[in-house]
C-alpha cells in the first residue's frame, strides 16, 4: 500500500509545479516607483481614507463654523462695537487658529497605522521609505484647504471684505498650507513617539493652545500684560496672523512673511530629519 501510494505522490507533483509556475509571473519585475510618484500614491490613500470614512471630515467643517460664529458674536460687539467690524480683523486669525488646531490628525493617523501593524507591511515594499509620511501629510493638505475654504465663505457671508481681493485671500491661503505642512511634522514625530492615539492628542492641546490661544488672534498684544506680549511677539502664530491679515487686506509687510518662511524652514529642517529617524527605528 504504501508503493502505491508513493507512486500516486510521484504522480501528483509535477501538476502541482506545474500550477505553481502558471502562479508565477513570467514578465519584468515593474520599476521602482520615483519617490513623488511614491508619495503621491500614499497622498491617494490618505483621500480614500476620507472617502471611505467621511465623518473623518467632522473637523474640518463643524469645528470651522463653530468657532467662526463663536467668537464672532461672542467678541465682536465688546471688541470692535459691533460683528461685522470684528471680523475683519478676527477672520484671519480664526483660518489660522482653525488650521493650526487640525494639523494633530496627521500624527493621530500615522500613530493608528502604527498599531494596527501597516507600517509593517509598508516596510516590505520597494519603495522611497519617507513617500509614506510624505504622502499622508500631502493628503491632509486637502483637509486644510476645505477648512481655510468654509472659514471664508463663512465669513464673506457675516461682512468680511478683505482689501486684497482674491488674490490676497489666495496668498493667505497658500502661506497657511505651508505652514501646515510645517507644522504637522511636530505631530508627525510625536505620532511615532506616543503609544495611544489619546496620549498623542493630550500632548498636541497642551502645545497648541498656547500658542494659537496667546497671540493676536482675538486682541491686539498692546492690551496685555509686559511679560505676556513678550511671548505673544515670538509666537509663530502671531506672525502668521499678522501676515495673512497684510496678504487679505492689501497691506502686507513683507518681513512678517519672511519670518513665517524662515520658521516653516526650520520646522521641517529639525523635526524632518527627527520624525524619519523615528520612523526607521520603528522598522
Amino acid at each position: 500500500m504504501s508503493t502505491n501510494t508513493s507512486q500516486r505522490g510521484s504522480r501528483s507533483q509535477p501538476a502541482v509545479d506545474e500550477a505553481l509556475l502558471a502562479a508565477l509571473a513570467t514578465r519584468p519585475r515593474p520599476p521602482r516607483p520615483s519617490p513623488v510618484r511614491a508619495s503621491l500614491t500614499f497622498g491617494w490613500r490618505a483621500l480614500l481614507k476620507i472617502k471611505h470614512v467621511p465623518e473623518q471630515l467632522f473637523d474640518v467643517t463643524m469645528f470651522p463654523i463653530m468657532f467662526t460664529l463663536m467668537f464672532t458674536f461672542l467678541f465682536g460687539g465688546a471688541l470692535a462695537g459691533s460683528p461685522r467690524e470684528y471680523i475683519q480683523e478676527l477672520l484671519p486669525g480664526i483660518l489660522v487658529l482653525t488650521v493650526a488646531m487640525i494639523t494633530m490628525y496627521t500624527g493621530l493617523g500615522i500613530n493608528k497605522d502604527i498599531r494596527k501593524g501597516v507600517f509593517d507591511r509598508f516596510r516590505s515594499l520597494p519603495i522611497w521609505r519617507p513617500a509614506v509620511l510624505v504622502g499622508a501629510l500631502f493628503g491632509d493638505i486637502l483637509r486644510y484647504t476645505l477648512a481655510s475654504a468654509i472659514v471664508i465663505g463663512l465669513g464673506l457671508l457675516l461682512g468680511f471684505r478683505p482689501n486684497g481681493g482674491a488674490i490676497g485671500v489666495i496668498a493667505a491661503v497658500a502661506l497657511l498650507l505651508v505652514f501646515a505642512f510645517s507644522l504637522s511634522w511636530i505631530w508627525t514625530a510625536l505620532g511615532m513617539l506616543m503609544r495611544t492615539e489619546e496620549s498623542l492628542m493630550a500632548v498636541s492641546m497642551m502645545i497648541l493652545f498656547p500658542l494659537t490661544f496667546i497671540s493676536n488672534v482675538f486682541v491686539d498684544p498692546a492690551t496685555m500684560p509686559g511679560w505676556l506680549e513678550s511671548f505673544v511677539d515670538i509666537n509663530p502664530i502671531t506672525h502668521l496672523s499678522t501676515a495673512s491679515r497684510g496678504l487679505m487686506h492689501g497691506s502686507v509687510d513683507g518681513s512678517q512673511v519672511l519670518w513665517v518662511l524662515i520658521a516653516c524652514a526650520v520646522l521641517i529642517a529639525v523635526f524632518g530629519p527627527l520624525t524619519m529617524r523615528l520612523f526607521r527605528k520603528k522598522q
